[in-house]
């Protein structure tokens, strides 16, 4: 892969090339900042602050939300690309001279800003329980009235795909198709750049990070293939869709990886799952001999300056190990989560072991994911009936509380309009599943009047 291509200015669904960043009056935005721009005035980004990250939201207001962790990993990718993109200007400095190391910042942040905009209610509990739905019994009658790479992309729900799906159709202002981000862009987004169903003889062949979910739906194929084709990613198997990651991935899920696990952390200290004691002998583990001389009497600011100090270390830490391994991530040979071979990785795992032992299996957490499959599975028995069962009188109503089904959607295949239902209840959010879940099982009803 090279780094000139990589790097496209180029939009999705606009014909012509926008004008090299290095000739705009430095007043303007850039291609990427506009991207940053478009996906933070989206409603899909703004409906991220009723999703649950950990923690139910209506129990304490300082816990993160998806809004603030997706807000988080931007800034962390922002100085992290910048920092990366410094070295690789000097390495590259006659392919790229048309590049400065911010565009590698700004790619990243909005990447990262997007990573979750395409999960359902209720954390990755959400995913699951989508999951879950389409592999019971009761979906079968509509999912063998599917293909096998159909049926895959419902059975293995994923949230990435849905992203994707949102960036590229959903989400859209007057005639665009999407947001119309840059293919570096999107590229980066891609976590995963493959399939849903890939053959097993196939796929055992291959052990890397980027094997461990789906990055989109056979309705956004095409699109995936031209990304890959402008930015120049490398195709993993010539009998399926399926492509080496864009090198700033990995900057992007270091990112993310740093700030779920530190901020959770942090969290946990919040909300008294982790003592004093344990977060700070964590947070010790990575920062070693830094000077901390700024810590005080006040425990919760300790936290919060334990916490900046450790994210810096982690940051600098992926920095390195990018750097060091860029020839294989450019070939496609490296394939590992930059967190899991920087000289902290042991730490950070401590990290994750204990978080997820006291915080994710705290009594409050397993109640929202309880709640999730509830709620979830609910909502797809009564949607998924509605648009497949037609002459049910039932059916006729519970379509007409679906936003997004239009009188023309009649036409479409069922695969299509299974997407129609997923694109809503994915997108809704947290307390928005709940209403309509209770309204339409007769829980509570729409009072009258005005």
């Amino acid at each position: 892969m090279a780094w000139s291509k990589l790097l496209s200015r180029k939009r999705l669904g606009e014909t012509f090339v926008e004008t090299s960043d290095a000739e705009i009056p430095a007043q303007n935005r850039t291609s990427f900042q506009r991207d940053f721009d478009r996906i933070v005035f989206s409603s899909s980004f703004r409906r991220l602050k009723d999703k649950t990250q950990v923690f139910p939201l209506f129990n304490n207001d300082y816990v993160r939300n998806r809004l603030i962790h997706s807000l988080e990993a931007s800034c962390v990718g922002r100085s992290l690309g910048t920092i990366v993109g410094e070295e690789i200007i000097k390495r590259h400095s006659k392919s790229l001279r048309d590049y400065i190391a911010s565009d590698f910042g700004d790619i990243v942040a909005a990447a990262c800003l997007s990573h979750d905009i395409g999960n359902p209610p209720f954390g990755h509990t959400g995913e699951d329980a989508i999951q879950e739905w389409f592999k019971s019994a009761r979906a079968q009658p509509v999912l063998q009235q599917l293909n096998l790479q159909q049926q895959a992309d419902l059975t293995e729900f994923e949230g990435n795909a849905q992203g994707f799906r949102i960036i590229t159709q959903k989400e859209k202002q007057a005639d665009r198709i999407g947001m119309q981000l840059t293919y570096a862009t999107l590229g980066t987004f891609m976590k995963y750049p493959r399939e849903s169903l890939i053959s097993s003889e196939t796929f055992q062949q291959y052990q890397g990070k980027s094997t461990a979910k789906h990055g989109f739906f056979q309705a956004e194929k095409n699109l995936v293939e031209q990304i890959a084709a402008e930015v120049g990613l490398i195709r993993r198997d010539v009998n399926s869709a399926w492509w080496c990651r864009h090198p700033l991935v990995f900057l992007i899920e270091a990112a993310d990886d740093i700030c779920y696990h530190i901020v959770d952390l942090e969290d946990g200290f919040r909300m008294g799952y982790i003592t004093y004691e344990e977060a700070e002998t964590l947070f010790m583990t990575l920062l070693k001999e830094d000077n901390l001389e700024y810590l005080g009497s006040d425990l919760l600011d300790n936290i919060k300056y334990l916490r900046s100090k450790a994210i810096h270390q982690l940051l600098l830490e992926a920095k390195h190990v990018f750097l060091d391994f860029e020839s294989g991530i450019l070939s496609g040979e490296f394939d590992a989560p930059l967190t899991s071979v920087i000289p902290s990785a042991n730490s950070l795992k401590e990290i994750v072991d204990i978080t997820r032992r006291k915080v994710y299996e705290s009594c409050e957490v397993i109640e929202v994911k309880v709640a999730g499959y509830e709620v979830l599975g609910g909502l797809l028995e009564e949607f998924i009936t509605a648009i497949s069962q037609e002459q049910l009188s039932k059916s006729y109503l519970i379509k007409k509380l679906l936003p997004n089904f239009k009188a023309d959607d009649e036409s479409l295949d069922l695969y299509k309009k299974i997407l129609k239902v997923t694109d809503y209840i994915s997108g809704m959010t947290d307390s928005y599943a709940v209403s309509v879940y209770k309204k339409i099982k007769g829980i509570s009803l729409p009072r009258g009047g005005k």
